[in-house]
């Protein structure tokens, strides 16, 4: 089977050929792909948001499709429909770019709701219903979809619904100084460097042996209990009126898996659940209005979160647990 370590080390380093900087969101990727979870990627235009998915699909050797969200894009434009040919008086099934490994929505929130709805089904069934017909999609299969969060003019918010569809919410940043300065060094030197340089370093069904190897990495009860105690603080946040759903529990437990496995373990420690905590969950919290108003945002209420649940192994739990049984020795003595 294909080692997950060594698949991301390839990817890594092929994107890195053009990339500079984000090595993070590779890693999240490679985490997104192997978990069979979506990804939604947010930053400002200018960032290589669709540049960077068309690299990873490339290294990956995925067939790529990317569909450009506007508010005139139908359901039919994604998933596809008949097409009437006169010469023979029949219909003919013409599939959606929805058929592909790598599918890339272009600023998805530009889409009306009907259009963003016809993603649902896809992403978690992994099949497409064109007129009444319901067809497999390939495998691998993975959405990737970009927004903008500083454009809102002609825009459609995804829906609670939607948004739980994705394992991930990545925020690409702008980068550093240091990052921006290679970026010009190098492409100063090549300026036709792009997503054509990159050859690819994996197979789709290596993917597949890959994921294999991931549903066999060993969790420890007491990380699925601090899973289960970072979900239980989101539900009970007072500035949260819906926390995450056993889906979100299940995403950061397969997630986690995941990044044990590219970082050559077949067993997840707390660290790999506490590094995924803030792009699983962030994005399915739900504010309370009087959180909203006074600015808290999901970001801030799960950074609360983090600080006061504690993983197993830390000092800080260390010190709880050493409370707790000092407190029940001495209630025995009395």
């Amino acid at each position: 089977m294909t080692d997950p370590a060594a698949m991301y080390e390839n990817l890594r380093e092929e994107m890195g050929t053009v990339l500079i900087g984000n090595e993070a969101i590779i890693e999240q990727l490679t985490v997104a792909l192997l978990s069979n979870g979506h990804v939604l990627l947010e930053g400002v235009p200018g960032v290589a948001k669709t540049t960077m998915a068309n690299l990873f699909a490339r290294a990956s050797g995925l067939d790529y499709n990317r569909i450009q969200m506007t508010p005139d894009v139908l359901p039919a434009d994604v998933t596809g429909t008949h097409v009437y040919h006169d010469q023979t008086g029949e219909f003919s099934l013409q599939r959606g770019p929805i058929f592909a490994n790598f599918v890339v929505a272009d600023e998805i929130n530009r889409a009306t709701p009907k259009t963003q709805s016809a993603l649902l089904e896809a992403m978690q069934e992994r099949t497409a219903t064109i007129e009444g017909q319901t067809l497999d999609l390939p495998e691998p299969f993975i959405v990737v979809a970009t927004q903008n969060p500083i454009e809102m003019e002609g825009t459609f918010e995804l829906p609670e619904a939607q948004r739980d569809r994705f394992l991930f919410k990545l925020v690409v940043d702008l980068p550093t100084r240091e990052d921006e300065s290679a970026l010009l060094d190098r492409f100063d030197s090549a300026p036709e460097l792009g997503p054509e340089a990159i050859d690819q370093v994996v197979t789709p069904t290596g993917i597949l042996e890959a994921r294999q190897v991931v549903s066999n990495v060993h969790v420890d009860e007491r990380v699925k209990g601090y899973i289960l105690d970072l979900v239980d603080a989101t539900r009970n946040h007072g500035d949260i009126a819906h926390g995450t759903s056993p889906r979100a529990s299940l995403a950061l437990l397969d997630a986690a898996k995941a990044r044990a496995a590219i970082h050559g373990r077949d067993y997840a420690i707390p660290d790999d659940a506490k590094t995924l905590v803030r792009p699983t969950f962030t994005h399915r919290l739900v504010l309370s209005t009087d959180a909203e108003l006074s600015g808290v945002t999901a970001e801030d209420a799960l950074e609360e979160i983090m600080a006061t649940v504690q993983p197993p192994g830390s000092d800080a739990e260390r010190e709880r647990e050493s409370a707790v049984s000092d407190g029940g020795r001495s209630r025995m003595g009395e």
